[in-house]
């Protein structure tokens, strides 16, 4: 294949993330978010990780009981429209379209290292069928039952750096059945003040074109992967001392989980996935786990009256049972880091710039990484919330 130079935004991906194309339930707030994240290792190279996208939901498109919910960035777009109460009253219907350029992007990371030469772009793009049915109608918090299924079709592409004796997998469609129970859930919004999350997921891939890749095939993709997770997670803010405290854990598993499937922890954007497993001071995807359990916290606290400058304190830390492939000996990670955060007077956008220092990563024979990070959002809809309300007021209303 020809070699191809990534352009700057060589990594974007969406809210959704890779393996997670079906949302728990339908979102019924309407929202209009830009979403901009960057994270970078300052000690050594590693692959960019970076997101820019825009997220735009309509709960009442064309008709009340139909939604759209769009993920739109330069290179890849993610999609589903919604179908409420079409199947019974407490049942909706979902149909999930996503495609694009470097959403399946790989990159190998052994011990700490980078190594470009055997890591490689990917494209593609998927459909899916979702079910959402509502178990307990009429209650506070929600219990959502999700079935979904459906295809993804993956291509692979050498970078300028790819050995050109490294064989690329087989382009291939990844059929996909995924089952999930999820209670409550959280906003896809940057840090929100409230939420509350507590799901268990099973998904099953089958590999069309499963075979071995690599230098002389000295690597493997499995035809059949499972894989399974359970996540628990809360933010609570108070809202008179403006402090707030998240929390969360995921643990998963999988079950023939080879390099292009496996569990990825690191890096520390959080709307890179929709379970990410951030890791302060680390390369993103820098572990690749067949298992691993991951807890992750914060707290922010306010630096003067007015709540709009935060400082926020934030650590995460994971046992894994690493790829065999792999040959990684580390099974405890942790990191930590502050981040400086500024929310504009009118709540329409937020900034953090942070600081991360991995405590098990390794780098250049020992332990220690540090890394930096740039967080931005602008909510469009309280812009226009605050813009109907200056109105009003200017009426006299």
């Amino acid at each position: 294949m020809t070699k191809i130079k990534a352009p700057f935004l060589l990594w974007v991906i969406l809210w959704a993330g890779i393996r997670f194309e079906a949302h728990a339930q339908l979102d019924p707030f309407p929202r209009s978010l830009l979403q901009l994240g960057y994270n970078q290792s300052v000690d050594s190279q590693g692959p960019q990780s970076l997101y820019a996208y825009y997220y735009y939901n309509n709960p009442a498109f064309l008709r009340t009981n139909v939604a759209l919910r769009l993920a739109i960035a330069p290179v890849y777009v993610d999609g589903e429209i919604g179908f409420r109460s079409l199947l019974s009253p407490n049942t909706d219907l979902g149909i999930g379209l996503s495609g694009g350029g470097y959403g399946e992007n790989y990159y190998e990371i052994r011990n700490g290292r980078f190594l470009k030469n055997e890591s490689f772009d990917g494209h593609g793009g998927a459909a899916s069928l979702n079910l959402y049915h509502l178990l307990n109608p009429g209650r506070l918090i929600p219990i959502n039952l999700v079935f979904a299924g459906g295809a993804r079709y993956s291509t692979y592409q050498t970078t300028d750096r790819t050995d050109d004796q490294f064989q690329l997998p087989h382009d291939r469609v990844t059929p996909f059945s995924r089952v999930g129970l999820r209670i409550a859930g959280k906003e896809p919004m940057l840090y929100p003040d409230l939420a509350l999350e507590l799901s268990v997921w099973f998904e099953r891939q089958w590999r069309s074109d499963s075979g071995a890749y690599g230098f002389a095939g000295d690597r493997q993709v499995n035809p059949v992967t499972d894989l399974y997770w359970a996540y628990a997670g809360f933010s609570y803010s108070w809202t008179n001392t403006g402090q707030r405290l998240t929390a969360g854990v995921t643990v998963g598993g999988s079950e023939n989980a080879d390099r292009l499937n496996a569990w990825r922890l690191g890096g520390v954007l959080p709307l890179i996935a929709e379970f990410p497993l951030t890791i302060p001071g680390y390369f993103y995807q820098e572990v690749s786990a067949s298992r691993f359990a991951h807890i992750s916290a914060s707290y922010y606290l306010p630096l003067c009256p007015s709540h709009r400058w935060q400082l926020r304190l934030g650590g995460a830390a994971a046992c894994v049972e690493n790829l065999p492939a792999l040959m990684e000996s580390n099974q405890w990670h942790a990191g930590a880091g502050p981040d400086l955060a500024y929310t504009s007077r009118s709540e329409v956008w937020r900034i953090l710039l942070g600081y991360g220092y991995g405590f098990h990563a390794l780098r250049n024979g020992g332990n220690g990484a540090h890394s930096v990070s740039l967080l931005f959002q602008y909510n469009f809809e309280q812009r226009k919330a605050r813009r109907v309300v200056r109105e009003q007021q200017n009426n006299g209303l």
